[in-house]
């Protein structure tokens, strides 16, 4: 196997990462490209239980898996009391801009985690040129690979603008031809976000209209959905609506029924969900496993008439003098429920840097101000993201157990700044793996590979990923059980998870015995082209 390098490695494994590429570019049992693991524990990524055998790997690809020592190879690696298992696939990032980044492209935080494959366009936001951005992540590669959803806000952006208002019909066909292009050029499906603008201006009508392209290219509708609070169930039955009547699978991006009154109420969402899958319906949902979100200031605290032709519109608002009142009112209420601002913390802010990781409540202590007036002071700064701790633990818990129901981070690729984000981007997997499954046993450890190796590849639709398969593309992680666990927290949100021995992305090893390489082996995934390499 080639190991090819990237220019920037992150953090400490710096100089033993160069010193790694180094030895293995020169070594002579590269050249030959043949490896086998031996006396793993084997999880396929199909949910079935174990067993101990050999993996072996030629040329990128897996070419043998089962009990016994294998085939005879150049590199042979003793994998006892290791797991071995499909790479992760994480069905909801935000790392479009990332894996194009020299600084980023590496994607060390995931590759950390395990994930060998990260989806982008989520959330209606991201590239629409799909053939432009595919080929800009295989110039020089990525650290992950990549498959790309159409981003419906950034479509409506880009033909529509930012209006509140109907597309004309002209506009509407413009839209439909823009989704079929990005089916033809790869795409996987469309997503959507419903709380952010401008896709929150999108009708029921008009997003069939467009997931009807993705349905004839053979994609699926992913939808950060209108509500996930006291709105969540209607907003269910509405991206429900929409799979349906395009004639493609729907998927509920990162499930969750936040906000203190509605706990429990992830039931019958649930409910919801199989009862449309007993009609035949395909619907499926990802998670991460957390208590709280994170997003951006405005659209979880200000209405959405407020914020209807973004921030400048909604700051002209704020001044105006019968508008400002009714939008401050509701955004007490909204604070209100949020215990008084106590669960909405500043995970970032350009503008007002000293609030990063403080609460609403303690901003307004601190400004001797009220906690709506310090939303009002943040958002005419500039804005800010936040992290709000608005779901259950007990709404977690019953999300993962249910066989489709995916992991996916909902976070993306970089390296550590002052900010002090969401912990999920550097610890969603073995979270999900090493305390849920291993520590707490809220369900099984082949379970919880399953949500994030074959349950996504199907979903998806991939053909040669997500199953440890003979044929199937080299993605594959190696951990230790024992200690395979996240160290990721909100206070410390930049560290890298324990326990993961092995990640190998396309055949190239990403992390040697715990360190990542720096290797750039992924790929944009095409769809349509038998998930070859863009050209």
């Amino acid at each position: 196997m080639t190991m090819n390098c990237g220019e920037r490695v992150s953090m400490r494994h710096t100089a033993l990462t160069l010193l790694i590429c180094s030895l293995l570019q020169g070594s002579d049992l590269l050249a030959k490209d043949a490896l086998v693991f031996r006396n793993a524990t084997i999880y396929d990524g199909g949910g079935a239980p174990p067993v101990i055998g050999h993996v072996s790997i030629d040329k990128g690809k897996i070419t043998s898996l089962g009990q016994g020592d294998g085939p005879e190879a150049t590199w042979v690696i003793d994998a006892k009391g290791l797991v071995i298992a499909p790479g992760f696939i994480d069905l909801h990032t935000h790392s479009d801009p990332s894996v194009t980044s020299v600084n980023s492209r590496a994607c060390t935080n995931y590759i950390m985690q395990g994930c060998t494959t990260s989806v982008t366009g989520n959330c209606g936001s991201g590239p629409v040129d799909v053939a432009d951005y595919y080929k800009k992540i295989n110039t020089p590669g990525a650290g992950t690979n990549v498959a790309h959803l159409l981003p419906q806000g950034s479509l409506r952006s880009q033909v529509v603008g930012s209006e509140n208002r109907k597309p004309t019909p002209e506009e509407l066909a413009k839209m439909r031809a823009l989704a079929k292009k990005a089916m033809d050029d790869g795409a996987w499906g469309m997503s959507t976000g419903l709380i952010y603008l401008p896709g929150s201006y999108s009708s029921t009508e008009e997003l069939i209209e467009i997931a009807s392209e993705i349905a004839a290219g053979g994609g699926f509708y992913a939808s950060h959905i209108r509500g996930e609070a006291s709105t969540l169930l209607p907003s269910v039955l509405e991206a429900i609506e929409i799979g349906e009547k395009a004639g493609c699978p729907t998927h509920i991006s990162h499930i969750k029924a936040a906000d203190t009154p509605n706990w429990g109420s992830i039931g019958q969402a649930i409910a919801l969900i199989e009862t449309a899958q007993r009609k035949g319906l395909k619907v499926t949902a990802d998670q991460y496993p957390y208590t709280a979100f994170s997003t951006t200031l405005e659209p979880t605290i200000f209405p959405n008439w407020a914020r209807s032709g973004g921030r400048k519109e909604l700051i002209a608002r704020l001044n105006d003098p019968e508008a400002g009142p009714k939008i401050r009112e509701e955004v007490a209420r909204e604070i209100k429920t949020s215990d008084d601002g106590r669960q909405i913390v500043i995970s970032s802010c350009s503008r007002y840097p000293q609030y990063v990781g403080k609460n609403l409540y303690e901003i307004g202590q601190m400004d001797k101000i009220t906690a709506t007036e310090a939303v009002e002071k943040i958002t005419r700064a500039g804005g800010a993201r936040i992290v709000k701790f608005a779901m259950s633990e007990d709404d977690v818990r019953t999300a993962m157990t249910y066989p489709w129901v995916a992991t996916a981070s909902d976070a993306s690729a970089g390296l550590p700044t002052a900010d002090r984000p969401h912990p999920r981007g550097y610890g969603t997997f073995p979270r999900k793996i090493g305390h849920y499954a291993i520590r707490e046993q809220v369900i099984s450890l082949e379970h919880a590979i399953r949500s994030a190796t074959g349950l996504p590849a199907d979903i998806l639709g991939f053909k040669d990923r997500g199953y440890l398969k003979t044929g199937y593309a080299a993605d594959i992680v190696v951990f230790d059980p024992q200690s395979f666990i996240d160290k990721a927290t909100f206070e410390e949100p930049y560290q890298y998870a324990e326990g993961m021995q092995y990640v190998l992305v396309n055949g190239t090893m990403a992390v040697y015995k715990g360190t990542p390489t720096g290797a750039l082996a992924g790929r944009a995934l095409q769809k349509n082209a038998d998930q070859k390499t863009a050209k």
